[in-house]
């Protein structure tokens, strides 16, 4: 693979939980091609697990963010903007979350309110916000955000339920999102990979039985690796892919297209 493909670009990185997390393969994939990162956490719980790993990159800037918080989201993008002189190559958003575990199993019709809210909330409208906060130091650097959904947008699937449908909503922010920011040369994507072993994942009844069918009926007879979704975001988020927006990118060894 061609390195040092971000070289001299600076990116934000939104998600990761541990060293398991899509979020923190993406990161080891664009310092290995040469970008400058910062990082975003979501509590002092998760900071005992993944200082640690941004040290390990050499990082400077990780900020805890509640993406609940307006006012603290603020803040973290002001200090960012500070901190890399008013400019940013990239963003990776990894958020999502919301309702309670016992909300993702059964039937969707069952969802409350407040787990429907939070789940709107959580893992898309905190997109939507990150990139109204970053787009002043994105505009005009031919920059490129993505986020990261799941079939389960497409299709019902088993224990997914209000995640299925703030997905969907997240996919289709990414069209608008692409529209709205096109001109200013901010390109605006997402990867729906096949599923992956993380925390987030693991808040999924029967998780493990949902792999097993995976590797079944997937044409390429595997799992998904963190590496492999890691480097179609590198694609992405590098100048590969400078004429393409709004797009939605699987990555699940051709799971989407089997019938």
């Amino acid at each position: 693979m061609t390195q040092n493909l971000m070289q001299g670009k600076k990116g934000l990185v939104m998600g990761v939980a541990n060293n398991k997390s899509i979020a923190w393969k993406i990161a080891q994939q664009m310092h290995k091609q040469g970008a400058e990162l910062a990082f975003t956490y979501q509590n002092e719980q998760v900071a005992k697990k993944v200082i640690p790993l941004f040290d390990e990159l050499g990082a400077e800037f990780y900020e805890e963010l509640d993406v609940l918080d307006d006012q603290q989201f603020t803040q973290v993008f002001n200090k960012l903007n500070d901190y890399f002189n008013g400019e940013l190559d990239f963003l990776v958003h990894a958020i999502a979350g919301g309702p309670n575990k016992d909300e993702l199993q059964g039937k969707y019709v069952a969802t409350s309110r407040e787990g429907f809210i939070k789940a709107m909330e959580v893992s898309v409208y905190s997109f939507t916000k990150a990139l109204q906060l970053a787009q002043p130091l994105m505009k005009g650097r031919d920059s490129s955000a993505i986020t990261l959904s799941y079939y389960g947008s497409e299709k019902v699937m088993p224990n997914y339920n209000v995640m299925g449908v703030a997905k969907a909503a997240l996919e289709s922010s990414v069209a608008y999102l692409a529209d709205d920011f096109g001109e200013e040369g901010i390109r605006v994507n997402a990867l729906s990979p096949g599923p992956v072993l993380t925390r987030a994942a693991c808040g999924i009844s029967d998780f493990r039985g949902l792999l097993k069918a995976f590797s079944e009926r997937a044409p390429m007879k595997r799992l998904v690796k963190g590496e492999e979704i890691a480097k179609s975001a590198l694609y992405l988020l590098s100048d590969l892919s400078q004429g393409v927006t709004g797009e939605i990118i699987h990555v699940d060894g051709g799971y989407n297209i089997i019938g």
